[in-house]
This record gives C-alpha cells, structure tokens and sequence, in this order.
C-alpha cells in the first residue's frame, strides 16, 4: 500500500489550477510502472471550488485515502485565505504540511484509527479461529481417550471375569 501524491488545487471557472502538491517519489521506477497500470486517483472538490487529489496504488484503502483529502482541505482552508486560491501558485502559497500528511498515511493503520482498529480485529479473528481449531482437536483427542479407557475397562473386567473362573476351578492345597 502506498500514496504516491497528494495535490491541492482550486477549481476556477474554466479550469483548475494547482495550489500545492507533494509526491513520493523514493520508489521512481516503481511509481512509472504504478502510473502505467495500477493505481487510483481519489479526487474531492468541496463547495467553495477547493479540491484535493491523491494518487494511491491498488490496495491502499478508499475510505482512508477520503478521510486524509478531508483533513488537509479542512487545514488548509483554515491556514491559506480564500483570497489567495485563485490567483496562487505552489511557489506562493504557504502550506507546509502536504508532504508531512504524504509521509504520515503511507502506513493507514497508523495513520487512521479505524483501519488500526479493524486489523487488530482481523488478527484477534485468526487467533480465535486457530484456538477453536485446536480445541476441536483436543475435543476429537480427548473422545477418542475416553472411547479407549472404557474399552479398556470392559477388557479388564473380561480379564478378572476369566481370571476368576481360571482359578475357581483350582483349589490351594
């Protein structure tokens, strides 16, 4: 799983303009290949004409991939001025935090509390079913002891049963 970009953009009249962007670019040949064939770009545009993109691969989860183009837009609304989106530039606007959330949601189970949450139960799940598996084994081990014992009690009464008429019929002089 990894996100390769993350942009910030205003949607003008006639078309849009790129505010701040950053990218990870430390697997390059990997990311040509990805941009080539699998990967998906998640886009936001919210109402004011502020949107954000997002370059994931594959595998990296939708809805954390949502949830991070919510939280920058918010904290960039906040921290850039309206007035400066239409006529700014990534040279002029002063965002700093786009690469600190890129390097952040590389790994969505750190970076979002329920994906975390959700492994953590997807792993707690494997180790219930591996219990239960192990204590239907012992259950299977332990009805087949209890099948032993009682055949070996019944071959022991057998036994004292034959050993008693065995030695009825012998008197000790």
């Amino acid at each position: 799983m990894k996100l390769y970009s993350l942009s910030i953009l205003h949607k003008g009249a006639t078309k849009s303009h790129l505010l701040k962007a950053a990218y990870d670019l430390s697997s390059f040949m990997v990311f040509l290949f990805i941009f080539l064939s699998d990967y998906l770009c998640h886009v936001y545009v919210r109402n004011d004409n502020l949107s954000a993109v997002v370059i994931a691969d594959t595998e990296y989860p939708q809805r954390v991939c949502f949830t991070l183009l919510d939280k920058v837009l918010d904290e960039f609304s906040r921290q850039v001025d309206s007035i400066n989106w239409p006529s700014g530039n990534p040279e002029t606007i002063n965002y700093k935090a786009l690469d600190i959330h890129l390097a952040k949601y590389q790994n969505p189970k750190e970076a979002d509390a329920m994906t975390k949450v959700q492994a953590e139960l997807d792993e707690t799940k494997i180790i219930l079913h591996n219990t239960m598996e192990s204590l239907l084994e012992r259950g299977e081990k332990l009805d087949d002891l209890v099948a032993k014992s009682e055949h070996l009690g019944n071959q022991s009464k057998a036994f004292y049963k034959t050993a008693r008429k065995q030695n009825s019929c012998c008197e000790i002089m």
